[in-house]
């Protein structure tokens, strides 16, 4: 079981900036991390994932706006988001697992990573 605590969010303006945290209670460095995000009544959907080869990858709705980075030596992880949207608006959770969980990078059947955490929240108004 891997404890992980987002940290960031907050309410900005459209075209506005933020730039979430997710610390891993446990070495994460041989597990594949993530951004997802959630509204109510809505799916849990993947924004970004960083594995442990590097290789990210991002959901068409981020990409050139998002940018994932990831700290081994603090088993952390990051995502800096520019250039805000009112449909950004969504609950932000950091996700670990084995590479296969994460349906945006590894392909196949849908799946969600087993460790997540609190969540952060994040509000665009325009």
């Amino acid at each position: 079981q891997v404890e992980l605590v987002e940290s960031g969010g907050g309410s900005v303006q459209t075209g506005g900036s933020l730039r979430l945290s997710c610390i891993a209670s446990t070495n994460v460095s041989k597990l594949c991390m993530g951004w997802y995000r959630q509204v109510p009544g809505k799916e849990r959907e993947e924004v970004a994932i960083f594995p442990v080869s590097g290789t990210t990858v991002y959901d068409d709705s981020v990409k050139g706006r998002f940018t994932i980075s990831r700290d081994f030596a603090k088993d952390s992880l990051y995502l800096q988001m520019n250039d805000l949207k009112p449909e950004d608006t969504a609950m932000y959770y950091c996700a670990a697992d084995s590479a296969r969980y994460f349906t945006l990078y590894w392909g196949g059947i849908k799946r969600l990573p087993r460790n997540w955490g609190q969540g952060t929240q994040v509000t665009v108004s325009s």
